[in-house]
């Protein structure tokens, strides 16, 4: 084992590495933590602002580069694909060569990705520069928590952790809110020039204040790459699923059931490969524990109810003809809410109850969610302000525990389960978004053809309300359609479009209260959860580590007194 940098530097065993690839752990002076949290904040924005802002734009990417729908949303797979796999082997990289090297790569080949989009216009190459951009975020997002990490003194560097996973979910409604002016500037390009101009200064940064030196050892083994061969690729199928099956239409298209078919067997071997192992990629039986695979099933659950925000409010707020130049208040009230829901976090963190912030956000998602489910005709942004800042607050307040809940986890139950936390925690999270945007937008799409078909059937040409109506649209056609048959005709056509509109809000309505339903339902397992804990006189997480920490401590500073006196 040697450090990363100078082989005669030697660590003092305070500053040792939390484990190998991650920096030490040295007592830096104040002026230099506030630059490890503001180079932290720049880095975290860097991370997710990329992907938002294609994200938020897709339809105006889909016009200027000439693409379909379905095309479009490969954009955004393609970017799933390797940001959620690319960690399986990334981890490893650091603990094996170290994290300078892993550092460096990532920000160029981020910074590369951001230039490439400027030149590159064409479908494909469009999807292997988003791939690209994923691996480089991938990067990004662990670079932003070891840099939080840093500008915390040692009592406080699980608020690091905190921080470092909240500030890349800021970047989506930033992105909203950003992108109308950035569009007015200069077209589609002016997203990527900022982009590229904030991956140089995170360049920049990093450089001129680099981490402190890491250990390293040799961590890589054959069946890693066995594991990766097998677990990617299945990976990779079931997001190209999930981001398809609503436009394509799951029943529709052969090549999705034959996909899921390979996913699951490739996931299946994968796994089956891991358990068997001396040393494994992914630890399958820590996994399994009652703890680990309820957190990761809440975590997954909760993601789930927040796609309620991105993909709900949203969707609503377009059927009505908003727009981001619309919503740039409502994502700055999110962003507002959600820096509320950090700070909360933070200052009523109580390690001996780390579960009770999760349950009090899913509360609140039942809460704002229940509110959303009254939208009409004339909803518009200031409707969704209390109960989007509820949500954007509970989102961050969430996320926070559930990292600190899992890192303490893993690291109780040995270093080596980091990575199978790291790689579990991110794929939950992003499967979580992808399967709360199918399940959601699925339901949306059935439900708008039940309002659809219902509310075509109280259209009856003999009712007088309706003859008025039909009247009324023709009649806004007057200057500019002479013949009365095709005015009639105009007339016909604008009110089926305000049929489908009404049936897309009723549909919409019926997805908020889906959400509530299933929120209440979490709220309730949340509380059985912590009461079992409790039944069991079970110690949190985060008590039992910080308590392992404090006797290591006093070990350690036993141990030159009896020598000693010896």
């Amino acid at each position: 084992m040697g450090a990363d940098t100078s082989p005669a530097y030697v660590f003092k065993p305070h500053e040792r590495p939390t484990l190998p690839g991650s920096p030490a752990n040295p007592d830096h002076p104040s002026r230099r933590r506030a630059a490890y949290f503001a180079i932290g904040c720049l880095i975290g924005i860097t991370a997710g602002l990329g992907n938002a802002l294609v994200l938020v734009n897709l339809n105006f990417a889909q016009g200027t580069l000439g693409l379909t729908t379905d095309e479009s949303a490969w954009l955004t797979a393609a970017y799933f694909m390797t940001n959620m796999t690319a960690n399986l082997l990334l981890v490893k990289y650091r603990q094996q060569f170290g994290l300078q090297p892993f550092i460096r790569y990532a920000l160029v080949i981020y910074a590369l990705s951001t230039l490439l989009h400027l030149f590159l216009h064409g479908f494909w190459t469009s999807v292997a520069v988003r791939a690209v951009s994923g691996i480089a975020a991938s990067g990004l997002s662990t670079l932003t928590i070891l840099y939080f990490f840093q500008s915390m003194p040692g009592p406080k560097r699980l608020f690091g952790v905190m921080i470092g996973i909240s500030v890349p979910q800021f970047a989506t409604p930033l992105a909203r809110a950003l992108s109308p002016r950035l569009l007015d500037w200069g077209d589609w390009h002016m997203l990527y020039w900022f982009e590229l101009g904030l991956a140089l200064a995170t360049l920049g940064a990093v450089m001129a204040l680099p981490l402190p030196p890491s250990e390293r050892e040799k961590v890589f083994e054959p069946l890693d790459f066995l594991t990766f061969g097998l677990l990617a690729p299945g990976l990779w199928l079931l997001i190209a699923v999930l981001s398809e099956g609503r436009i394509e239409w799951w029943l529709e298209r052969d090549w999705m059931g034959y996909a899921l078919v390979a996913s699951v067997a490739m996931i299946a071997a994968a796994l089956l490969v891991e358990h068997f192992r001396v040393n494994p990629l992914i630890n399958t039986r820590w996994l399994g524990t009652r703890e680990v695979l309820r957190l990761m099933l809440v975590a997954a659950a909760v993601r789930i109810l927040l796609s309620e925000q991105s993909f709900g409010t949203v969707g609503i707020l377009t059927v009505v003809g908003m727009l981001n130049d619309q919503m740039v208040t409502l994502n700055l009230i999110i962003v507002a809410a959600s820096l509320a829901g950090l700070a909360s976090a933070i200052f009523t963190f109580r390690p001996a109850d780390v579960a009770l912030p999760i349950n009090i956000a899913v509360v609140l998602i039942v809460v704002g969610a229940a509110m959303d489910s009254f939208s009409t005709n004339v909803t518009r942004p200031e409707n969704f302000y209390i109960s989007q800042a509820l949500i954007g607050f509970a989102s961050i307040l969430f996320l926070a525990q559930a990292m600190v809940i899992g890192i303490s986890r893993a690291l109780l139950a040995g270093g080596k389960n980091f990575i199978t936390f790291s790689v579990l925690f991110a794929m939950s999270q992003s499967l979580g978004g992808l399967i709360g945007s199918a399940l959601l937008g699925t339901f949306q799409v059935v439900r708008e053809k039940v309002h659809s078909h219902e509310l075509v059937q109280s259209i009856v040409m003999t009712d007088p309300l309706v003859a008025a109506r039909l009247r009324g649209t023709g009649g806004i056609y007057a200057g500019t359609i002479g013949d009365p048959a095709l005015r009639g005709a105009a007339g016909a056509g604008a009110l089926a479009q305000q049929v489908a509109r009404e049936a897309n809000i009723l549909a919409y309505n019926d997805v908020f209260m889906l959400i509530a339903v299933l929120a209440v339902l979490t709220a309730l397992w949340g509380v059985a959860i912590r009461w079992s804990i409790r039944r069991r006189s079970e110690l949190s997480p985060v008590l039992q580590l910080q308590q392992r920490q404090m006797q290591a401590m006093a070990a350690a500073q036993a141990a030159p007194d009896q020598e000693g006196r010896s």
